[in-house]
């Protein structure tokens, strides 16, 4: 009976110890999101403990997980994520990273959405050089909001 105890203990620990796990890598897995007064549509992020800006959000719909990434001009998919979210591959580009030049294909996104802020028809890349399920959201969203960092904050803002 003690061994069960245990073994349940243990259990809800690595469980409890997931969940701390995943609030540090991303906390903001519900953004803090209103509209304000003049009715603009305001979503904060908090910064990760590795310092990053990480917050689900939708894709047509289908949720995802975004990192802010300035330095990137598009919103960049892996692969292996795009093919499951159904989106078509357009033709093939070229785009710099910190590790070269690398061939991608260019999609357009319906939707993308982060909490109350909705873009549609946004330019993205498929990138089959990328794993896991991170997308990286670059200037081809931001370039549509005001954003602005103070502290340990991110503060979007839509018009």
């Amino acid at each position: 009976m003690m061994a069960v105890a245990w073994i349940i203990g243990m259990l809800i620990l690595v469980k409890v110890f997931g969940i701390w796990e995943e609030q540090q890598f991303n906390p903001n897995q519900n953004p803090d999101a209103h509209t304000n007064q003049q009715g603009d549509r305001v979503v904060r992020l908090k910064r990760n403990r590795y310092g990053h800006y990480i917050t689900n959000g939708t894709i047509n719909s289908q949720p995802v997980t975004f990192m802010v990434d300035t330095g990137a001009t598009t919103v960049s998919i892996p692969a292996e994520l795009a093919h499951r979210l159904r989106l078509k591959k357009g033709a093939v580009s070229y785009a710099i990273t910190a590790n070269g030049t690398i061939d991608v294909y260019a999609t357009q996104l319906d939707q993308l959405t982060i909490g109350n802020i909705t873009l549609r028809n946004v330019a993205a890349d498929i990138n089959r050089h990328m794993n896991g399920e991170g997308i990286l959201l670059g200037m081809s969203v931001l370039k549509y909001l005001d954003f602005a960092q103070q502290g340990d904050t991110l503060t979007l803002r839509q018009y």
